[in-house]
């Protein structure tokens, strides 16, 4: 039984390119208690490479986290398969905004966490979380002006999209953004907090973290950024989001709204194109413009552009004794939308 890719990418592109169906995108996650990891680990990761299921999920005691992309004609399968799994019935799928080559490859992981948060859950109630909300209702909340609108993704993500007036505390990881989205919020426990991610599911842990921390009244928008963009046009709502929301596959990013509020990080011209390094050995995700991307063959600086003539072993040399780093630019907040 294969439980494990064995492919190369190079592989795995080709496979795809001959493939004659459609795929759709989609992410799902819960807390769950799991026992037997390696049990549950193993049957999962056959039952969806049955029906040809690519993505990158991770398991551990407190649930599941995943992001998939599914053969179109598979779609019934996968529900009674998440179904028939008494831990996974009746979850919630959250579809993606845009389609792509999302995923090339099936991967099922273990780890101490489905979200990387640093906190002991032993220390307060983590099923305490927010109200959740659905886009309507988050378009309300947003239009009272005491209420604190708070963005709970890294960086690199409000960089390129985030919504009106949030406040975007700027960390590198889920688990330093957490305190620091709090003490940015002190001093106003009394107001309605309204919190938002990409799919919701660091706002469970979020909303149940800033009540633990005195904060009385906190919302929380159900199935994030993905689940708020496939709604506002299916009903014609007003999009209080502007930009991309960034996503962790293939396609770093989702069109919501024409609006570009990031600049690229070499030039500082209008983009919100984020592309990795094309030297493999340095990888840096960044923001870069098309006229970059064509000086500098898709690299970061002038060294990895160089290095790209290196043979390989020479190119992960160079790059850990250079451990180049681009500065982080500020976050400005969004052009107001009329």
């Amino acid at each position: 039984m294969r439980l494990h890719n064995k492919y190369s990418k190079e592989d795995l592109l080709r496979r795809l390119e001959v493939e004659d169906f459609r795929r759709v995108t989609l992410s799902f996650y819960r807390y769950v208690r799991i026992s037997n990891l390696d049990v549950f680990r193993n049957h999962l990761y056959s039952a969806l490479d049955s029906i040809g299921v690519l993505g990158r999920i991770y398991l551990a005691h407190e649930g599941i986290n995943a992001q998939v992309n599914v053969p179109e004609q598979q779609l019934d399968a996968l529900r009674r398969m998440l179904d028939d799994n008494g831990k996974l019935k009746g979850i919630r799928l959250n579809f993606a905004v845009e389609e792509g080559k999302s995923f090339l490859k099936l991967i099922v992981r273990i780890r101490k966490k489905i979200v990387a948060d640093g906190l002991d859950d032993n220390a307060f109630d983590v099923t305490n979380v927010g109200r959740h909300l659905d886009a309507e209702a988050f378009n309300r909340a947003l239009e009272d002006p005491d209420t604190m609108v708070i963005d709970m993704r890294n960086h690199y993500e409000s960089e390129v999209g985030r919504f009106d007036g949030a406040l975007c505390p700027g960390a590198d990881t889920f688990r330093e953004l957490l305190p620091k989205a709090v003490g940015m919020a002190r001093g106003a426990e009394d107001k309605k907090v309204l919190l938002y991610c990409t799919g919701g599911i660091r706002c469970e842990k979020a909303s149940a973290y800033f009540r633990h921390n005195g904060f009385r009244d906190v919302s929380q928008l159900y199935g994030g950024i993905i689940t708020y963009a496939r709604a506002i046009r299916k009903h014609d709502l007003p999009s209080k989001f502007i930009g991309k929301n960034f996503v962790f596959d293939e396609r770093l990013g989702e069109r919501i709204t024409d609006d570009v509020i990031s600049t690229c990080h070499q030039c500082g011209r209008k983009a919100d194109t984020h592309v990795n390094c094309a030297n493999e050995a340095c990888h840096l995700l960044f923001i870069q413009c098309a006229e970059c991307a064509g000086e500098m063959e898709g690299c970061c600086s002038h060294a990895c552009r160089e290095a790209l003539l290196l043979p390989a072993a020479e190119r992960r040399a160079t790059a850990r004794n250079n451990h180049h780093q681009r500065v982080r630019p500020v976050l400005k907040p969004p052009p107001v939308r009329d």
